[in-house]
């Protein structure tokens, strides 16, 4: 069985808007296909974002927005599973989708971080040293 891991970069700390999108599709062990594209969030860039990902007004410009991706977006992810970590993926595509008024993605998700947090009880734990050092590999 196979999925794909979807994540998104945001300008600021609106999750709609989104400035980059990637995909890999997963099938066996190895990744088959993938696709990267930056997109233009018509919005703000805010520091604390672009110290994160890197990405800025200039790196954007040209890049088509959100409903430009949309359909291939979409044409990827649709009765699918989809991973992402933690639910700041799956958020930031619905908020994106509700702010363009676009049909939602039908897709099963699944949160690699809760898998990481009921397979290795030493993960479960709140942030701390031990938390860290213990779970790096992962």
């Amino acid at each position: 069985m196979g999925f794909f891991a979807l994540d998104f970069e945001t300008a600021n700390e609106s999750l709609a808007s989104i400035c980059q999108v990637g995909i890999a599709d997963f099938s066996g062990n190895a990744t088959k296909d993938d696709f990267s594209t930056l997109i233009d969030p018509e919005d703000h860039f805010a520091g604390v974002n672009v110290s994160i990902h890197g990405i800025d007004s200039e790196d954007i410009a040209g890049a088509p927005n959100f409903p430009g991706v949309y359909p291939t977006i979409a044409s990827i992810l649709s009765e699918h599973i989809v991973v992402s970590h933690t639910a700041f993926d799956r958020v930031a595509l619905n908020r994106a989708i509700a702010r363009y008024g676009l049909p939602e993605v039908k897709c099963r998700w699944l949160d690699s971080a809760r898998v990481v947090r009921r397979t290795w009880p030493d993960c479960a734990k709140s942030p701390s040293e031990d938390f860290m050092r213990d779970c790096k590999a992962f």
